[in-house]
């Protein structure tokens, strides 16, 4: 029998978590099909729209309109980043599993880094634009000085609780083995934008290393973060820490039942 190409399992999905980009979604989805068409592997493209209230839904369905490997999530509840993410590595079908950001701010060209390091057997590489991770990191269009210094403050307090070692955690382009993901982001819990830190905290405490390319990074308009997170996220980083001494991550987390999702795809 004959395989559908929807059962196929692509070599990269990319996840694309998506709120109220509809000023943004367009122009990011047109820069990465463009780069994915002009691959010779396999892959699918998935966006997870997490209840936006915006035309965020039209402009998805009307660009995946007539065009093959592209899929999405219409989730009308507001759930945040990191479950949208989370809900996005668990449908995902490939064998390398990236999310990246809806403003585009790294570019997927960055892949053409990662792809040799999984091919020597790499489970889980992040994008860094802190030059102390990677030497070529640089903020081509940096962030405002007060994002600067609240991020480098909090990054400092998110390595001693959670993940030492990394000096840019947040930067929202990771991808991660099929195997990794699966491990990683079942375990997970962080519905906001601590999702990042409990991701590479998880993927530590199941064993991968952790490997890094710099970022070639621009700061985008519209930044859903505000500069209350910041100071959430310093919490969140306590929380973490809490559910890996006390062995919360072991138990089973809230299920996130797939059957009930409704995939759409052209």
């Amino acid at each position: 029998m004959e395989r559908r190409e929807e059962d196929m399992q692509p070599y990269l999905s990319v996840i694309i978590p998506a709120y109220t980009e509809e000023k943004r979604i367009g122009k990011t989805l047109e820069a990465v099909y463009d780069y994915l068409r002009a691959q010779t592997f396999s892959w699918e493209l998935l966006i997870v729209l997490d209840g936006p209230t915006d035309n965020t839904p039209a402009i998805v369905a009307d660009f995946a309109q007539g065009k093959a490997g592209i899929r999405w999530i219409d989730r009308r509840q507001n759930r945040g980043k990191g479950y949208s993410v989370r809900q996005g590595m668990l449908a995902a079908r490939g064998k390398i599993r990236l999310f990246t950001d809806a403003d585009n701010s790294t570019d997927m060209t960055h892949f053409d880094r990662m792809q040799p390091l999984f091919e020597k057997g790499a489970n889980v590489v992040i994008a860094s634009r802190d030059a102390k991770d990677a030497p070529t990191a640089r903020q081509a269009v940096p962030q405002p000085f007060y994002k600067r210094f609240l991020g480098n403050a909090g990054n400092l307090f998110i390595q001693l609780m959670v993940v030492p070692g990394i000096w840019d955690t947040r930067c929202g382009f990771k991808a991660f083995s099929a195997e990794a993901a699966q491990k990683v982001f079942a375990a997970a819990r962080m519905d906001g934008w601590s999702f990042d830190d409990e991701s590479l905290a998880l993927a530590r405490r199941s064993g991968y290393q952790i490997q890094v390319v710099g970022a070639d990074w621009n700061d985008a308009e519209g930044t859903h973060v505000s500069k209350l997170d910041y100071f959430k996220n310093i919490a969140e980083a306590v929380r973490i820490r809490w559910y890996l001494l006390t062995g919360v991550y072991n138990r089973p987390s809230e299920a996130m039942d797939l059957s009930k999702v409704t995939i759409h795809h052209t």
